[in-house]
């Protein structure tokens, strides 16, 4: 059989993808990071699919179109981390993309590449992008589930047989491997959605489920997998159920969920897809699987709310201390990035930055910095990076072993850079590593809002019209381009978008009408929901309104949102050198530890923590029940002070802020000066909030809290201003209160951040149009949970 695969292979045009031959002269410099990823002892394979370009015979999508669009940005992602992160060889990488990517040919390859070559103690990966499908085996038979192949037409009555990829199959495959070692990847879904376009997002499910046989050809492989195996139908059909898998499976969503993909600016990739490899990229050794899709998980739940929860199954799925992909991290290889392509004249380089946050690689700015990846030095050798984007800066002086590149154009996810300064003449190559030194954010940073298709053109007319009066907040079709938010309708007491509850359209389009047109239209009411479909449900009215009168009313909504969009903008935890810790502790109605966060590439060694080893992520977003009492531990283990301010969001959607507590004979703040309590000397490990036992308890309602913990070398004085606005208003300080100004506050923030990186330069003049954030002075830890009812 193994013969015979190859052969299919070799027919079908597949070959294993390897790097140009600019990779053969690598210098010994990169090697030392090739020996450190290499571990002798094991192979490491992978087979990755991805599938955009699906034929309309696929599935019913006449009137949507039948491509995706991120699949193959999938296959990328993975590939270029699986190399240069994990150490796989480029000749043990195989990729079958669009038309490459039939049933047979992914058959033949899992088979010939994977089954055949592994040997115990391998590790093995296999990754799937594209559409998933339930199908419904005869009109009276039961529903299975499938990974839908470029040729998985859908069946007719001349043809009525299914071309899918049957998640038995899978199964079978993922059995007949000889190591214990395997990770399966599975960024689809399987729910009958009915609909192409979910909010600003695209669906990997197919629409409708099809009725119809499962083809001879595929009934026999699977015999032939069972007796391999040696394990009856009835076992091989349970698997799935049971969780009886071998090795480790990544779902994208849960069972009755959907799988979507994101549009960002120049790129498109899976949700999942993108955080799980984005979080992988800097994880250090310390760190589990399970930790990292918790990570993963908060980054999906920040863009689609309630309608997408990763899962994990398989044998080993409830070992806590599981390494990423059964591969212990080399701290040396965490990076943002890695050299793809050097340019002819040896000064221009192409970067691949998929280990940075996709929401800010969109928004990275011409100028921005780069170093090649090195051990960290002490602070005190901290290089004045700042001069390379102030247009008036002095001239700095590098240490030896500093080489910077400096951004000057993106294309998706590619970066074009340029040798800003070095003091080696060690050429650059591919596959050298960089980390992020200076990001240029620009000042002008606004909130962009799709119109659901679900709308009447009227309604869209006059949305837009009302959005154009909101500075820094457009409004765009639908589909168009990548967006924040939606806008939408949706009917009054059901907090999802009404476009899932009909067929709509192609995006921009007119929706479909009802099917009985003499039954009255429900009551409706407008607001602003997540890129999936869920309602952020203080933007919705309980009783109907115009169209401009509701856009008016969910203003304030939206400067909370755009400053909520800011402070992620600084979320840099993987990147920062600041020497900070912080960790969310629950103390009622039981004591455990909820989250930690912190800097890992500081130079400085992070202190043992006796309460570390009782946090242990199980890979899903931490869930804390109402009236639970929290409180941070926060530790500053660097030689020198830092200042920090807490900035969020609640369970309702209203902005929050950590106030500093007044002085016991004052009624006032002086914002001037930095509060004494927002000061963390080094070496210090301080709770907030202060008081025992702690003050703050979670009120509700259910819903999803973001908090961000942002610390300054340099104190955050325009922030403690801003906030003076919203704290004079009260009669009585609280430790965490809502914030009546989130978008001065929050821009207030930037500047001081801004400032901030300016401590090591003589000048304190920047480009105007732009902040430039240095990793050594500033570091935002972010900590996404949700709320439940008790």
């Amino acid at each position: 059989m193994g013969l015979k695969r190859r052969a299919f292979l070799q027919q079908a045009g597949l070959t294993l993808l390897t790097l140009g031959s600019s990779e053969a002269g690598l210098s010994l410099g990169l090697n030392r990071y090739q020996q450190a990823l290499a571990q002798p002892t094991s192979r490491k394979l992978a087979l990755l699919v991805g599938i955009n370009q699906y034929p309309e015979q696929v599935s019913d999508r006449s009137t949507h179109g039948t491509a995706l669009n991120g699949c193959i940005t999938d296959v990328q992602l993975q590939r270029e981390l699986l190399i240069h992160r994990f150490g796989f060889q480029p000749s043990n990488v195989l990729t079958l993309t669009d038309q490459q990517a039939t049933r047979e040919a992914i058959e033949a390859a899992f088979l010939a590449h994977l089954t055949e070559q592994a040997r115990p103690g391998d590790v093995v990966l296999f990754h799937f992008s594209g559409f998933g499908s339930q199908v419904k085996l005869g009109e009276n038979g039961e529903l299975i589930q499938s990974l839908v192949p470029v040729d998985g037409v859908l069946p007719t009555e001349e043809n009525p047989f299914i071309n899918d990829l049957p998640e038995e199959t899978l199964g079978l495959l993922l059995r007949s491997l000889s190591t214990e070692q395997v990770t399966a990847v599975l960024d689809t879904s399987y729910a009958d959605p009915n609909r192409a376009i979910q909010g600003n997002l695209r669906i990997r499910s197919r629409p409708t489920t099809p009725t119809g046989w499962l083809a001879a050809s595929e009934l026999e492989f699977q015999e032939q997998l069972r007796d391999r195996v040696k394990i009856s139908q009835e076992q091989s059909q349970a698997q799935w159920r049971t969780g009886q898998l071998p090795g480790i499976v990544l779902i994208a969503a849960g069972p009755d969920q959907v799988a979507a993909e994101g549009q960002w600016n120049g790129f498109s990739a899976g949700l999942f897809t993108y955080a799980l490899t984005q979080h992988l990229w800097s994880a250090m050794p310390a760190s589990t699987l399970q930790m990292n899709l918790s990570l993963a998980t908060g980054a999906v739940k920040q863009l689609v709310g309630k309608e997408q929860q990763p899962q994990i199954l398989g044998q080993k799925s409830q070992s806590p201390a599981l390494s990423p992909y059964y591969l212990k991290l080399d701290a040396a290889t965490a990076a943002d990035g890695v050299i793809t392509a050097v340019e002819e004249d040896a000064k221009t380089v192409r970067l691949w930055l998929a280990g940075l946050p996709a929401a800010v690689v969109e928004n990275y700015g011409q100028n921005s910095l780069f170093s090649l990846t090195q051990p960290a030095a002490p602070a005190d050798e901290d290089v004045q990076l700042l001069e390379a984007v102030l247009p008036n800066a002095e001239t700095t002086t590098l240490p030896a072993n500093k080489r910077l590149l400096q951004m000057r154009t993106r294309e998706g996810l590619s970066v074009r850079a340029k040798i800003y300064a070095a003091s080696s003449a060690v050429p650059l190559q591919v596959g050298q590593l960089v980390q992020e030194s200076v990001r240029v954010l620009p000042r002008n940073v606004g909130l962009t809002v799709a119109l659901d298709s679900s709308l009447e053109r009227i309604e869209r007319v006059d949305a837009t019209s009302a959005f154009a009066t909101i500075p820094r907040v457009t409004a765009i079709a639908a589909g168009e381009q990548s967006a924040d938010y939606v806008f939408g309708k949706t009917q009054l007491g059901t907090p999802t978008l009404a476009a899932s509850l009909t067929s709509a359209s192609a995006a921009g389009g007119e929706p479909s009408q009802p099917i009985n047109g003499d039954l009255p239209s429900p009551k409706s009411s407008y607001g602003l929901f997540h890129l999936g479909r869920s309602a952020l449900l203080n933007t919705l009215s309980k009783e109907e309104e115009a169209v401009k009168t509701a856009v008016n009313r969910i203003t304030p909504q939206l400067h909370t949102l755009l400053a909520t969009k800011l402070l992620r903008l600084t979320s840099n935890a993987e990147s920062s050198r600041l020497g900070v810790r912080a960790t969310l502790e629950m103390t009622a109605p039981q004591e455990r530890i909820v989250m930690q966060q912190e800097t890992p590439r500081a130079p400085w060694n992070a202190p043992a923590s006796r309460l570390a080893g009782l946090f242990v992520g199980d890979g899903r977003l931490p869930t804390l029940p109402t009236e639970s009492r929290l409180q941070y531990r926060l530790c500053n283990y660097s030689d020198r002070p830092v200042y920090f301010i807490l900035l969020g969001l609640d369970s309702s959607g209203s902005a929050i802020a950590l106030f500093p507590t007044p002085a016991p004979e004052s009624n006032s703040f002086d914002f001037k000066a930095a509060p004494a309590d927002s000061l963390l000397s080094p070496g210090e490990i301080l709770l907030v909030p202060q008081s025992t036992p702690s003050d703050w308890t979670l009120q509700g309602p259910p819903g999803v809290v973001e908090n961000y913990f942002i610390f300054s070398r340099a104190p955050l004085t325009q922030t403690y201003s801003a906030l003076e606005i919203s704290m004079r208003s009260k009669a009585d300080a609280r430790r965490v209160s809502t914030l009546a100004n989130p978008l001065e506050v929050a821009q207030a923030t930037l500047q001081d951040l801004n400032q901030a990186s300016l401590l090591d330069n003589s000048r304190t003049d920047s480009a105007t149009d732009t902040y430039a954030l240095d990793v050594n002075n500033w570091a935002t830890l972010s900590f996404v949970y949700q709320v439940a009812k008790a």
